[in-house]
């Protein structure tokens, strides 16, 4: 049962007090999930550099290993996501991802006119582009499981001829490498969200200025209290 008809934390959960004026952005579960995904992308696009380009091949060597952990770490790859369903935070966190408000297509239309302001871009949680990377980058992980399958068994799917599982999957990793860099520049320039994933919270001031509606939504006591107080 839901405390209220927009909540996603079931009543009488309990849950740790928030720090004086920061309050809780992401559970240990979620960071973990988080930085293990990373780890194992991150070790998928560096064993993928070695086996693509020739000097770098070179210099490293033991090819065959380099295409062993390649493809274990591919395959690894959604297991934190799997093992981090347990979490009720992340699951929460989920559904927000999967649900596009109004005040999404609000935020979009703000980027398309260069409005930086807090009040042209109002967000939950998440914002519209954050929901759309994280819907991209799932659907990105599957097709590239699903070709590296077909290149590492050639007879699964007869149909479907090799060459073109290495045609998209190649294209598909360069997608994903210049996705990435752009997902972590934006996460150099923004030193709370970094704080954020790192320590689980985040200053009231900084959800108030990027996610009011995540702000005055879930955290609507927290703040009234803190204000009550002053």
């Amino acid at each position: 049962m839901r405390s209220t008809a927009g909540s996603t934390t079931p009543t009488g959960t309990a849950k740790r007090p928030e720090r004086a004026g920061r309050v809780r952005r992401f559970s240990p579960a979620e960071r973990l999930v988080h930085r293990a995904t990373g780890w194992l992308m991150l070790l998928c696009l560096v064993t993928a550099a070695c086996l693509y380009f020739g000097p770098l091949a070179q210099l490293v060597g033991r090819r065959h290993l380099m295409a062993t952990v390649h493809e274990w770490s591919g395959i690894c790859l959604p297991l934190p996501f799997l093992l981090g369903l347990l979490s009720q935070d992340l699951r929460a966190d989920l559904r927000r991802l999967n649900r596009f408000a109004v005040y999404d297509r609000q935020w979009l239309r703000a980027v398309r006119r260069r409005l930086s302001s807090p009040d042209a871009r109002p967000a939950g949680k998440f914002n519209a582009g954050q929901k759309i990377y994280a819907g991209w980058v799932a659907g990105a992980v599957l097709v590239m499981m699903f070709t590296g399958l077909l290149m590492w068994f050639m007879g699964l799917l007869p149909f479907i001829s090799r060459t073109s599982a290495i045609f998209v999957h190649d294209c598909l990793a360069w997608a994903i490498a210049i996705v990435l860099i752009g997902h972590m520049r934006k996460a150099y320039q923004d030193r709370e969200a970094r704080l954020g994933m790192r320590t689980g919270y985040v200053s009231t001031s900084w959800a108030a200025r990027h996610h009011s509606r995540w702000l005055r939504h879930d955290h609507a006591g927290t703040v009234t209290e803190k204000a009550n107080t002053k």
